[in-house]
Order: structure tokens, then C-alpha cells, then sequence
């Protein structure tokens, strides 16, 4: 069976890394295997438990990611060919080697070796306590956008590599990639798509850690949107360092008012997601003790750990694709249509579909915004009504709708 994943994400300095330690503490005191481990390069998770990585208590294991290991597993041949081929071009080794090390490898390794846990079967639950919400966010991109990548290049890649290699070879003098490192590269592919299958299962899911202040409120819901749109499902929502209600003092007093106002917000803006509230402790929870506490303190009754309930971002039907966009606003939602892909594109942020062959050869008919869900509708191969949300009419080839 296949342990229960939660993410823990937010911005940059909300206490996520002390939520994702809380949880995964929480779980392993109720008697569930737990695996904590950290796609975030600063490595904070060991100074939130007080421990070395390894078994720190019975039941709970911390994972550290020992990057030049795992890149020469997963990478090696990829890497030793781009060095090679520096070093070809003039360049010292040492200066190739750096060039080679690719930015963001610890976090995508992370990634990969998360897949390797889930695999192994000892583990009920995996906590992950992942990157502030924008490096997060072009991390779990990146497999489905490597993946359109790779499926329109390589093998194009491999058959203009049967043909040019001798000739680079003899007027160049430099090495083109052989087989090996296209297989190297396939298999990397692979990886990555295994990792998104895990984190976008059934059994995975996302829980955003904020503080109840404006500013991080609303990057909250620009990221439950853009998760939502890379088919990440979010089940929780944590509100950390709220001040407690009572006191004298004028100055809490305001902060009480000011958070109260932001969590009734927060409400809105997520329900039907539950949002746990912490409370702003008189001491920082260092140690696995305090965030025992904490984690009960968290989540009251209910049961983190148990299935969730938020259906997939993405649903399809014989003629409606729908994709769950909360919080998002008709204006910065664009969708266009090449071929047999959706582009859907939500803010900054951009998500290429490839369409089942049902729908891909249908044209489209219609497309609404409305209650947080986007709604792609289709016709008859052989019809081609006036689009009523925009007075587009499908056209043979490229279509362009905005929502």
C-alpha cells in the first residue's frame, strides 16, 4: 500500500518547516512509521527536531539528501558527457565540473529519492517539508514540463543524432551524446514522471502553512491556485503564530484584531479546506517533546493522516474537461488550444494538457470560470457552434479562448 505524503509549503519564514516536523512527529507518536525529509536546500528540519539525520526516535527517521551521491545514481551519465564535452571545447576539468552541477539538482534529487521511499513499503506516512512556495511551485512543474519536452525532442533527438554524430565528429572533434546518455537521459524522464504520479495519487497531498498577516494571505491563494493547475490537490490550510484572545496590553490587543479579521478571510478564501490554527507559543518549539505538543495542538481532532477528501484538480468527461482554479480571477486566466493541447495559463504561472484522443478531436464549444473551477466544454467532431462566453468560433488547427 502506499504510505500517505504531505507536503508542507508557504512562504519564506511562516514556521512550515516547524508544521512539517510538528506532523511528521505527531505521526510517528501515534504509532505510524514516519520518514521526515526536507526538498529545501537550507536543511532546517534537523535544527527544528535538536537531532543528527537518522532514527531520532522509535518509528520516526529524518532524511538528508547527500547530493553528490545521488546525483552520480541519477545523473552520471548525463553529467560526464556535458563535462567531457567542456573539456573538449578548452576547458579545465575543474571549471567543467562546476559548470555541470545543475541548478536546483538538490531539490530535484530530493524529489527522485522521495519516490525511492515511497517505493520501499516501510513507511505509513512521509512528511516533506518542501521550499518557500515559488521555488516549490517550478519544482513540481517541472516534471510534467520536461515531460511535453521530452516527448516532442527526443526522439527526434535520437534520429538526428544517428545522422550528424559522424560528421561532428570528423569536423567539430567534439563527442556527441551515444545512446547511453540518451537512455540516461529517458530514464531521468522517467523518474521525474514517477515522482509526479506519486505526489499527484490519491494518497499525497499539500497542506500551505501561512501566518495571518496580508501580504502572505495573498500568496497563499496565488499558490493554491497555481498548485491546483499543475494537478497537486490541497487538503489543509495551517495558521501559525496567532496571537491568543484577552489582555490589556493595546498593542496585542490591535494584533488580536488584525488576525481575527485575516483568519474570517482566510476561511472564505479556502472553504471548504479546514484551516488549523496555532497558536503564537511563548517559546520556540525546538525538540521532538514540544512539537509532539504542538502537532496535538494543531490539528485537535481531526486526523491528519487519514485519506483525503479533495477530489482531483483535473476531471474529464465524454465532452467537459475541468480543472479546479481557486481563487482565481476571470482576467488573469487565459486558454488556447494547439492541436491535441490545452494551454491553460493561470497568472505568471502555465500548464500545457495533452487532450485524450475523445477530446482531441472535438473542437471546443465553450469555456466558464465560475465557483473556482474552469469548464472546457466540447462539441461534435463536425460541429462548429459560436462560443457564447466569448464569440469565438472554433477554427481547424489553432484555437484561442479566453475564459
Amino acid at each position: 500500500m502506499s504510505p500517505r505524503v504531505l507536503l508542507f509549503t508557504g512562504k519564506g519564514g511562516v514556521g512550515k518547516t516547524t508544521a512539517a516536523a510538528a506532523t511528521a512527529t505527531l505521526a510517528a507518536g501515534r504509532g505510524l512509521k514516519t520518514l521526515v525529509v526536507s526538498t529545501d536546500t537550507a536543511h532546517s528540519l534537523a535544527d527544528a527536531l535538536a537531532v543528527e539525520p537518522g532514527e531520532i526516535a522509535p518509528g520516526l527517521h529524518l532524511h538528508q539528501v547527500d547530493t553528490q551521491k545521488s546525483l552520480e545514481r541519477h545523473w552520471g551519465e548525463l553529467r560526464d558527457y556535458a563535462q567531457g564535452l567542456l573539456t573538449e571545447l578548452g576547458l579545465d576539468e575543474i571549471t567543467s565540473e562546476e559548470i555541470t552541477v545543475l541548478p536546483g539538482a538538490e531539490e530535484v534529487i530530493a524529489l527522485l529519492e522521495l519516490r525511492e521511499h515511497a517505493r520501499e513499503g516501510r513507511w505509513d506516512v512521509i512528511v516533506v517539508d518542501c521550499a518557500p512556495t515559488a521555488e516549490t511551485l517550478r519544482l513540481l512543474a517541472l516534471p510534467e514540463a520536461l515531460d511535453w519536452h521530452v516527448t516532442k525532442l527526443m526522439p527526434v533527438g535520437r534520429k538526428i543524432m544517428r545522422v550528424v554524430s559522424p560528421f561532428v565528429r570528423s569536423v567539430a572533434h567534439v563527442s556527441t551524446p551515444g545512446e547511453d546518455v540518451m537512455s540516461a537521459g529517458e530514464r531521468f524522464h522517467r523518474g521525474l514522471m514517477e515522482v509526479r504520479d506519486l505526489l499527484t495519487g490519491d494518497h499525497a497531498s499539500v497542506r500551505l502553512v501561512l501566518t495571518p498577516e496580508s501580504v502572505v494571505l495573498a500568496e497563499a491563494r496565488r499558490t493554491l491556485t497555481s498548485l491546483s493547475l499543475y494537478g497537486y490537490r490541497v487538503d489543509a490550510v495551517i495558521a501559525n503564530r496567532v496571537f491568543p484572545a484577552g489582555g490589556a496590553d493595546q498593542w496585542r490587543t490591535q494584533w488580536v484584531e488584525a488576525q481575527s479579521r485575516l483568519l474570517t478571510e482566510a476561511e472564505q478564501s479556502f472553504a471548504p479546506l479546514p484551516v488549523h490554527v496555532v497558536p503564537y507559543l511563548p517559546a520556540e518549539p525546538v525538540g521532538r517533546q514540544a512539537l509532539a505538543e504542538l502537532g496535538e495542538a494543531m490539528y485537535g481532532g481531526h486526523d491528519p493522516f487519514a485519506a483525503h477528501s479533495v477530489e482531483p484538480p483535473l476531471r474529464l468527461s465524454t465532452d467537459e474537461l475541468t480543472l479546479a482554479l481557486p481563487g482565481a480571477d476571470r482576467g488573469e486566466v487565459d486558454l488556447a488550444r494547439k492541436g491535441d493541447e490545452l494551454i491553460v495559463t493561470a497568472g505568471p504561472y502555465r500548464r500545457i494538457l495533452a487532450l485524450p484522443a475523445a477530446l482531441a478531436r472535438r473542437r471546443i464549444s465553450g469555456a466558464k470560470l465560475r465557483d473556482g473551477a474552469l469548464r472546457v466544454r466540447f462539441s461534435a467532431p463536425d460541429d462548429t457552434p459560436e462560443d457564447a462566453e466569448t464569440g469565438l468560433r472554433s477554427t481547424s488547427g489553432s484555437e484561442s479562448v479566453t475564459s
